[in-house]
């Protein structure tokens, strides 16, 4: 199927909108890190033995949040949301000096989750959240990104950590190719990925690659080149034994096992049978296997806790009405996800709606998605109630 172009940018922009700038906080408190080098086995299931951290900065933000409540009810039930893993995003290299307060407070039994995100040319085919190095910067991305984040994980080798390899990436190449933006950040993003695969292929690290949803590379036309190009990526990287799989719904509003579909009554769904993630991740799964690379998946449930809200598949941007999804949990019921994760942290604007500003995008100001909203990244408290009132399973 030939996707229009609403949908096409629809689909590229509907995964992520990255966290802006925080000042550093001190962690809480000390924690009981292993006493010994940790080994990840990629092979297995890490998440039935490690939970994913609470990290610091998430838990700042929350508590902030608490703190400007007036109802006493809703301020108990979103202190728990402090308490739940979600990633922390490295989107910028300023924000790479939120790593060392982030793995202070790290206990032995949970895996500290980062989003590598910060490719020249970000996001090509969106507005709201545009990077902050241009197409050719592949040297900077490397030498400045890529190899201090090494650096900072061997130098804590007793942590366990769960990264997420630059969402959007690579599903961008697959459905945006005719776009000049994305025809100009293609090369820097294969040699991008491929970079960070390789040197961030350490034993106390587990990676998926970002794939997108079920409503991005799960059309049939889709599916096959989608996985050829993820696989091309590992290959491309040697084949680093740490890569488990896939990320998917990375900041996305997909429901997991909804039947018979959010829009599986659309016009189009025949050529889609992908109607929720299960079916996605089991489909683009047997893809991947037949493409040669690894095909265990994570699923960001962060904000999927109520489905019929879009009026589009493609609507992206803080859906109105959603509400949390499902905890971190390894209890998927599924052989190849494993796990349903956090990644996008609940609160934290997808992008702005006002129409005026320079990172505004349309889809921030249509009559699916909640306004005012502030810039990508900023803390939204209103949104952040609502995500909390309508949480499913609630708090």
């Amino acid at each position: 199927m030939k996707l229009t172009n609403s949908a096409i940018l629809a689909f590229a922009a509907s995964a992520v909108a990255a966290p802006s700038a925080t000042t550093p906080v001190k962690p809480r408190k000390a924690a009981a890190a292993c006493s010994s080098a940790v080994t990840l086995d990629a092979s297995t299931n890490i998440w039935t033995k490690y939970k994913l951290h609470a990290n610091t900065y998430y838990r700042k933000e929350v508590e902030a949040a608490v703190s400007a409540m007036t109802d006493s009810s809703l301020a108990a039930s979103a202190a728990q949301v402090a308490d739940v893993g979600t990633f922390l995003w490295l989107d910028t290299i300023e924000n790479i000096g939120k790593f060392e307060p982030a793995v202070a407070d790290v206990p032995c039994n949970e895996i500290l989750g980062l989003v590598i995100y910060d490719l020249p040319g970000r996001d090509c085919a969106a507005k709201a959240s545009n990077g902050e190095l241009k197409v050719g910067e592949i040297s900077k991305y490397k030498t400045q990104y890529i190899d201090p984040i090494v650096k900072l994980i061997k130098a804590h080798p007793n942590t366990a950590f769960a990264l997420i390899i630059e969402p959007d990436s690579l599903p961008n190449l697959v459905t945006n190719s005719d776009k000049d933006a994305c025809k100009k950040s293609a090369a820097g993003y294969r040699d991008g990925v491929s970079y960070a695969l390789k040197n961030l292929n350490l034993p106390n690290v587990i990676m998926y690659l970002d794939a997108g949803h079920g409503g991005w590379l799960g059309w049939d036309a889709n599916l096959k080149p989608g996985a050829q190009e993820l696989a091309k990526a590992y290959t491309s990287a040697g084949k680093p034994k740490q890569l488990r799989g896939i990320a998917t719904n990375t900041a996305g509003w997909n429901q997991w096992d909804a039947s018979p579909g959010e829009f599986s009554s659309a016009s189009d769904a025949k050529y889609n049978k992908c109607q929720n993630e299960k079916i996605y991740v089991e489909t683009f799964g047997a893809a991947l296997k037949t493409a040669g690379m690894p095909n265990h998946a994570v699923v960001d449930t962060g904000r999927n806790g109520v489905s019929g809200l879009r009026a589009e598949w493609g609507d992206w941007c803080n859906v109105k009405g959603a509400g949390f999804g499902i905890r971190p949990t390894s209890e998927t019921g599924s052989s190849l996800a494993d796990a349903f994760v956090w990644i996008k942290p609940g609160g934290e604007s997808d992008g702005t709606s006002d129409s005026s500003a320079n990172r505004y995008d349309s889809f921030c100001g249509k009559s699916d998605a909640f306004q005012p909203s502030p810039e990508a990244g900023t803390w939204n408290q209103a949104y952040f109630e609502e995500l909390l009132q309508n949480a499913n399973p609630p708090f």
